[in-house]
């Protein structure tokens, strides 16, 4: 393990109790990122990189959100299923995402919190274009974690919520499962990669 990802562990591992919602995803990605370019084909770093985004994601909740009312007509190990093969996904298309903008500036602009959620706002800036990104966090249990993404304003949860509920109405529930298990799910919202000016704030 390279020195500087073993740095970013123990200052993640000492702030993780009191850190707030920005300090959470700022050292995550950061983890994320370090152990990418210390690593990049991730046969190393790997399960740091899964532990990064396991600190900064309440897959769980991510989870129930996409699939909404579905989610109460599966069984616990139906439901344990999905999460398992979600969580998938979900590392799949925002470490795709990440790993692409690996080396380029972030920048965060903002951080609001309004009781037991935040928003954490940030942005890519590439020699064509920046991307903006923010963060929706939920406090529970005194941690803050993230339950969506946007990027340029595309929801994570929302594209695949709705790809979920074609699948189910065309499909089945085994149909959906059948596909998650193949990786025959698009993993990222299409985020345009033309110059343009970042989203403007709520």
């Amino acid at each position: 393990m390279g020195k500087a990802l073993a740095a970013w562990l123990m200052v993640a591992g000492a702030l993780a109790a009191t850190v707030g919602p920005k300090d959470v995803v700022q050292a995550a990605v950061t983890r994320v990122i370090v152990a990418m370019q210390e690593d990049p084909g991730r046969q190393h770093t790997r399960p740091e990189i899964r532990k990064a985004a396991a600190s900064l994601f309440d897959f769980d909740e991510m989870a129930r959100r996409t699939l909404t009312r579905h989610w109460a007509q599966r069984s616990p190990q139906e439901q344990a299923e999905f999460v398992r093969l979600f969580t998938d996904l979900l590392e799949r298309s925002y470490l795709g995402r990440i790993e692409s903008w690996s080396g380029e500036k972030i920048v965060y602009t903002s951080e609001v919190v309004d009781g037991s959620f935040a928003s954490v706002r940030s942005k890519i800036i590439t020699h064509r274009a920046e991307v903006a990104i923010e963060y929706r966090l939920l406090q529970r249990d005194g941690r803050w974690r993230v339950y969506d993404v946007l990027m340029d304003g595309v929801s994570f949860v929302s594209t695949f919520r709705g790809q979920f509920d074609r699948i189910l109405q065309q499909s089945s529930w085994a149909g959906l499962m059948d596909k998650m298990r193949k990786h025959a799910i698009s993993a990222a919202p299409q985020v345009d990669r033309a110059p343009r000016i970042a989203s403007t704030p709520r």
